[in-house]
């Protein structure tokens, strides 16, 4: 479990990243794949990362993972350095790939970074109940992966990311897999999971209406080497109810369209928020 020892409970700032860039050699030479990125995230704030294949949105999210590490500038989760964050357990992590244990049940699989770092045996099966129920999948947790369709098998992969409390989900692309009834439904689900935990949130997606529907702020970036080139709120604030509903409304479509203008290079000053606060 996170040592709360060690963990800053006063700082309002989830994920610092400040003049961060990341070069990997080659044989060809260097490739520059991030530079000169400034990205502030605030506790509990749900951010999505938008841009081309390639433009280096899965890097940055694996810096701020301590996945990797930046080539130069600093990347911190809340006012800590992001390998001392790693270890401290401040946050977890989603693939594309749910990645279960097809030999483990559900509970099981939830229960593994519980098990990993020592939980005993009656906090973890408190833990396990509360977080199946929080995804829907009480009556599910005795199943194994391949049970399960595509959306519950990412729905066990959330509880596991949140198995361990952290204040800060890293999501790459989640829903990439699934069919476009089902990715709503995840979305909407991913945003109430999020309300109810309080977790920031920060969302790897190519979709510009996934990315509206589930953001506070939704950040635009560049083909490589991959810059922040825009940052659009969308405010939908806490009083708006993430649903079918708001898909549906003007406001909705005025975000999307004004992220896809970012996105072509033409981006509408109405709707674009601070980079910085």
């Amino acid at each position: 479990m996170t040592d709360t020892a060690t963990t800053d409970t006063t700082t309002t700032t989830a994920v610092s990243v400040r003049d961060a860039a990341k070069v990997f050699p080659s044989k060809a030479g260097d490739v520059t794949a991030l530079d000169g990125i400034d990205l502030t995230v605030d506790v509990g704030e749900f951010v999505s990362l938008i841009g081309p294949s390639g433009c280096g949105k899965s890097t940055l999210l694996r810096l701020i993972a301590d996945l990797d590490s930046a080539t130069s500038g600093t990347v911190e989760v809340f006012g800590k350095p992001a390998h001392r964050a790693r270890r401290d357990q401040d946050y977890g992590i989603a693939f594309q790939q749910a990645g279960l244990l097809p030999w483990r049940t559900v509970a099981a699989n939830i229960a593994l970074p519980l098990e990993i770092h020592g939980v005993g045996a009656a906090e973890r099966k408190a833990r396990v109940a509360e977080l199946a129920d929080l995804v829907g999948l009480s009556d599910f947790a005795d199943r194994h992966p391949d049970q399960l369709s595509g959306g519950m098998q990412q729905r066990v992969a959330i509880a596991r990311a949140l198995a361990e409390r952290p204040r800060l989900l890293l999501m790459d692309e989640p829903f990439g897999a699934l069919d476009e009834m089902t990715r709503e439904r995840m979305q909407a689900e991913l945003s109430r999971i999020a309300a109810e935990t309080g977790a920031a949130v920060v969302f790897v997606t190519h979709s510009i209406p996934e990315a509206v529907f589930l953001s506070d702020r939704v950040v635009v970036m560049s083909p490589r080497p991959g810059r922040i080139t825009d940052v659009i709120e969308t405010g939908f604030g806490t009083d708006v109810t993430r649903d079918d509903t708001l898909r549906e409304t003007p406001a909705f479509f005025a975000m999307v369209t004004a992220v896809r203008e970012a996105l072509h290079g033409t981006p509408a000053p109405a709707a674009r928020g601070a980079e910085e606060r």
